[in-house]
Order: C-alpha cells, then sequence, then structure tokens
C-alpha cells in the first residue's frame, strides 16, 4: 500500500457530502473539509485579504481587516469573473494545505464542491462523488440555510463544470437522494477500493 492516499469526497451543494464524510469521520478516517479550512487560511492570509480588497471589492474587507463573507459571497455567486479572482487567491493554498495535511495520515479524504475547479483532482488517488437529483438538492439547501430557490440556483451555477472538464480515471459514485441507504454504498466502496490500494502503486495524474 501506498504510505499517503488521498480520496476527494466531492458533489454540488446539497449533495450530501458531508453526510458521507461524517460517516467516515465515526468510522475513524480522517477528513479535510476544504470549505472550513479555506476559511481559516483567508482568515489568517494577510496577503489573500489584500487581493480580495484589490481586485474583488474593498467593501468585503472591514476596517478591522476581518472579511465580511456575506458581502463578499453575494458579490462573488453573481459575478463569475469575481468568483474566478477569488478562486486564484485561495485554490493554491488550500492545495499546499492538503499536502501537508496528506502527509500525517495513511489516508486522507478531502471534502469538497469544487474539486476540478480548484485543480485537486490532479492530486487525488480516487474521486467518490456523492450525487442526488437537483430538486433535492435545492430543497435540502433552502431548508438548511434559511435561503430562496434563486440564491440556491446562483450557487449551483456558481460551482457548474466547463463541458470540456475531463473526468478523475478512478471515479466512483454515491447516491443520496433520501430513497437509497448511504453506508451500505460506502462501505461497499471502501472495501473495494482499499483493496485496489493494497494491489496497485499509485497513480500519478
Amino acid at each position: 500500500m501506498n504510505d499517503h492516499y488521498i480520496v476527494a469526497v466531492t458533489g454540488g451543494i446539497g449533495s450530501g457530502k458531508s453526510v458521507v464524510c461524517n460517516m467516515l469521520s465515526a468510522m475513524g478516517y480522517e477528513v479535510y473539509d476544504c470549505d472550513s479550512r479555506a476559511r481559516r487560511i483567508m482568515d489568517e492570509d494577510s496577503n489573500i485579504k489584500a487581493a480580495i480588497a484589490k481586485d474583488i471589492c474593498a467593501d468585503a474587507i472591514s476596517e478591522t481587516g476581518d472579511i465580511l463573507r456575506d458581502k463578499l459571497a453575494e458579490i462573488v455567486f453573481n459575478d463569475s469573473d469575481a468568483l474566478v479572482r477569488l478562486n486564484k487567491c485561495v485554490h493554491s493554498a488550500v492545495r499546499n494545505d492538503v499536502r501537508r495535511e496528506s502527509l500525517r495520515h495513511r489516508v486522507l479524504f478531502v471534502e469538497t464542491a469544487i474539486l476540478y475547479q480548484s485543480e485537486m483532482d490532479c492530486m487525488v488517488d480516487s474521486v467518490w462523488e456523492v450525487v442526488a437529483p437537483l430538486s433535492v438538492r435545492v430543497s435540502r439547501v433552502m431548508n438548511r440555510n434559511g435561503i430562496s430557490e434563486s440564491q440556491v440556483m446562483a450557487r449551483i451555477k456558481a460551482q457548474s463544470l466547463p463541458n470540456n472538464v475531463q473526468e478523475h480515471p478512478r471515479t466512483f459514485y454515491i447516491t443520496n437522494d433520501d430513497t437509497v441507504a448511504v453506508l451500505p454504498q460506502l462501505l461497499d466502496l471502501i472495501n473495494d477500493e482499499f483493496e485496489f490500494i493494497r494491489v496497485h502503486p499509485r497513480t500519478e495524474f
């Protein structure tokens, strides 16, 4: 088996990535949450804050140097160019953080909604994609976040992939549509995938 193995747990907003990752954590696996770690990195990195103020919106940074996340979200989820500029500031720092974290664990699961946009697909060994119908996803996010359907759809649109993106060669799917049990799917995938780890060397992309 490889010394370090990275699995991306991905899927669009409302698909149920966190449900799967909570199960993995309960099983004792290490899960890296890209959203929370990215927030921490942004809060601690003065260069990222300066780039946000300069390249996106000065009003998204408070007088005390804090990121005004509601203001920033309002901008980037309605302006694709602003979202690209924000991602450019953050993605490289998060990838470097994932690399450092992966060295501390035999297997690291990485929860991310923007696997391909962040170019993290190039550094993971396999992808476990959580899928659910669009109507289910929208309903979940509206109930969870207390936002409107149009706001949810704006976030889904912001996460959408270009048509020319090539899927990771080791992509597996977990259905989370409230009609199929997730845990048996996850256990089967763990058994199958970790058998692959024992037999094959890590693939470099």
